[in-house]
């Protein structure tokens, strides 16, 4: 009977158990923490109103964070990169919760809210695990008074003590004009 020799089975064994098991979020020597495995990614980007100068308006930021993300996330940033005018947020009226802005979930404890003139940072009081999709709600003061394409970059951090950011890509909100000729028609 022909047999493997035990030095070929080992190898294979120990090579294919390496490949099964999940790996670890990548920490570093230095104890910075980021994200392996799944990339989160930014899902959609949506405004509730679209018209320049409307006020009472929400802009959603819909993320996931894929089962193979293998890390929870801890923080977000959201940061105006283009745009005709600085769009000015109410920080104390942001919000989020699981799902996306048509099935809305369970609400998401927020543990603070931070900005500037161009950048947003929302921190979670519990990390979002692997596998959810999630949303967060900001809100302007108004929608900027003239029309165009206003992009806003999203980093997102894993949990630890060092999070290193991962750029997802820019969130395109459109605003419009008010068709002034209706008017005289």
């Amino acid at each position: 009977m022909n047999r493997l020799p035990r030095l070929t089975i080992l190898p294979t064994l120990a090579a294919l158990s390496l490949a099964i098991a999940p790996t670890q979020a990548v920490q570093f020597p230095d104890g910075r923490t980021a994200f392996s495995g799944a990339s989160p990614r930014l899902d959609n980007t949506t405004a509730t109103v679209k018209t320049v100068g409307a006020r009472n308006v929400r802009y959603y930021f819909t993320l996931t964070l894929p089962v193979g993300a293998e890390e929870p996330l801890q923080q977000l940033m959201i940061e105006q990169r283009r745009g005709e005018q600085t769009v000015e947020f109410e920080l104390a009226a942001t919000t989020a919760f699981r799902g996306d802005r048509g099935a809305r979930g369970q609400e998401l404890a927020l543990a603070r809210v931070e900005g500037d003139r161009r950048t947003v940072t929302v921190e979670f009081a519990t990390p979002i695990p692997p596998g959810t999709t999630f949303t967060v709600g900001l809100r302007p003061r108004q929608n900027p008074r003239w029309g165009g394409t206003y992009l806003f970059g999203v980093t997102v951090f894993p949990a630890g003590a060092q999070p290193q950011g991962l750029f997802l890509g820019s969130g395109r909100l459109q605003f419009y004009e008010r068709d002034r000729d209706f008017f005289f028609r």
